[in-house]
């Protein structure tokens, strides 16, 4: 499996996630958003109504109405109950249920680094996983690191 490693150097997260959302749910699969910290999750379910003035992304949260049925599920566990197959673990912490899924994609920061630097060496020792790392370019482009 995929685990695409973003480092948010330049753009916050709050940009990034849609873009990746959208591709996420232009390919036909669901995404599961996974944050511990409440205030994170209620940040990212506002953002992704109003990240673009002419669209939003269809999305729920996984301790509201009918979680099963949304594209975009936020939560704070790693448990897909709307049957996504692709993961976004969006606070810089790993965790091992992403294996799990088809696709994770791990988005840290300068803070969060250290933990990433654990999780890359650990994933890489991994026959199941594919470390990826991502960074923007200083064109602005999204290049695959080393």
């Amino acid at each position: 499996m995929l685990v695409d490693f973003y480092h948010l150097e330049v753009d916050p997260l709050e940009r990034v996630l849609p873009s990746i959302a959208q591709k996420v749910l232009g390919g036909g699969g669901r995404l599961l958003v996974v944050a511990e910290e409440e205030t994170l999750l209620a940040a990212l379910d506002r953002q992704l109504w109003t990240f673009a003035a002419d669209s939003f992304l269809p999305h729920g949260r996984a301790d509201g109405a009918a979680p099963e049925a949304q594209p975009v599920l936020l939560s704070s566990q790693v448990t897909p109950l709307n049957g996504a197959t692709n993961v976004a673990l969006v606070d810089g912490r790993w965790r091992d249920e992403a294996l799990s899924f088809e696709r994770a994609f791990y988005f840290f920061d300068s803070t969060t680094l250290g933990e990433a630097r654990q999780s890359w060496r650990a994933l890489k020792g991994r026959p199941e996983a594919e470390p990826r790392y991502w960074k923007r370019s200083d064109e602005g482009k999204w290049v695959q690191g080393p």
